[in-house]
């Protein structure tokens, strides 16, 4: 049985490979992104792996249908870039991994926030330039701050615990409350609340309608001036050019992006040689309390082998059709 990989990075066949000898697939890989352009590439394959930016809309689905796929395995545990209406129409099962080392996350978020807040990016450069002045790298105690989060999934939990852990009170919104939470200290308040009195926002929501654009002008208005916000989520979840407006007047005091609404012709690739023609992440670049990584979050060994261990054994059970052993793997 073959799976055929698109976008897929060294680290992606590193891991897939080594793990794939218990399972015994035959593996193909591209490094280019699953879309209408490269369709054809696809050839006598039971199912395809894809990720984060990979575009499965219905001309794909459509065209992988007629090719025989089975399966498509999301390698991550977002699925918005699926149009499942119509795989579900065309028997195309979809499998995700729905959770892989939400520590890994979670720890970026909270490396995002301690690099904003202490610029030890910005010291690690200086001092490597014989430059020992601390001037400019003024920071704050994150102890006794207020740590709004939207969103207490896996993840969202993981940095909750976190950042309780740094003596901070901890304020959530999520449609569904986690109990455990709210007996370790943290507060569920409505949204607008959370919104009103953190001093540090982190977002761990998926990426749906009801949460396109959560960050928009009228939340931020809410916020306290000078707010620190950090996306490791979707970006989506940030109305970007608000966020740049916002940063301009103040409002916004730090913003940390391992995310970016438009990312996909971006993330992921070398572009060191190339003219970036994307001004509104230009514009971001430009800001001095602006950090960006590039969806780099998950990128962790545990995180890596679970995802690999999760597609591979989702995959093997949908095509034999055995029960998935990870009962949320399954979309559709």
């Amino acid at each position: 049985m073959r799976i055929t990989f698109f976008s897929a990075k060294p680290y992606d066949r590193e891991t897939f490979n080594r793990l794939n000898e218990s399972f015994g697939f035959e593996l193909i890989y591209f490094e280019t992104h699953l879309g209408p352009h490269i369709i054809n590439a696809v050839d006598q394959t039971d199912a395809v792996c894809a990720f984060v930016n990979d575009k499965l809309n219905a001309e794909v689905l459509n065209e992988l249908a007629l090719k025989g796929v089975k399966v498509v395995a999301m390698r991550c545990a977002g699925f918005n870039n699926v149009d499942l209406e119509v795989a579900k129409r065309l028997g195309i099962r979809i499998c995700r991994v729905p959770a892989y080392s939400p520590e890994a996350v979670a720890e970026h978020a909270v490396a995002m926030l301690l690099t904003l807040n202490r610029k030890t990016h910005k010291a690690y450069n200086r001092v490597r330039e014989q430059n020992f002045s601390l001037n400019g790298l003024l920071g704050f105690n994150v102890h006794g701050k207020t740590v709004g989060v939207l969103g207490t999934g896996n993840i969202g939990t993981s940095f909750c615990k976190i950042m309780l852990g740094f003596g901070c009170r901890v304020v959530a919104f999520d449609l569904m409350p986690n109990p455990e939470l709210s007996k370790l200290g943290v507060t569920y308040l409505p949204k607008e609340e959370v919104f009103k009195c953190a001093d540090i926002l982190s977002l761990h929501c998926p990426l749906n309608e009801s949460t396109h654009h959560i960050i928009n002008r009228e939340a931020i208005a809410l916020m306290k001036k000078g707010v620190m916000l950090v996306n490791t989520s979707r970006g989506g979840l940030i109305d970007t050019k608000a966020a740049i407006d916002a940063l301009k007047s103040k409002q916004i005091g730090y913003l940390g992006l391992d995310v970016y609404e438009h990312e996909g012709q971006l993330f992921f690739r070398d572009l060191s040689a190339n003219i970036i023609e994307d001004d509104t992440i230009q514009r971001l670049m430009s800001f001095p309390n602006v950090l960006i990584t590039a969806h780099q979050a998950f990128l962790t060994e545990e995180a890596l082998r679970q995802i690999a261990v999760t597609t591979l054994k989702s995959v093997h059970e949908l095509l034999h059709g055995e029960s998935l052993s990870v009962k949320s793997a399954l979309v559709v």
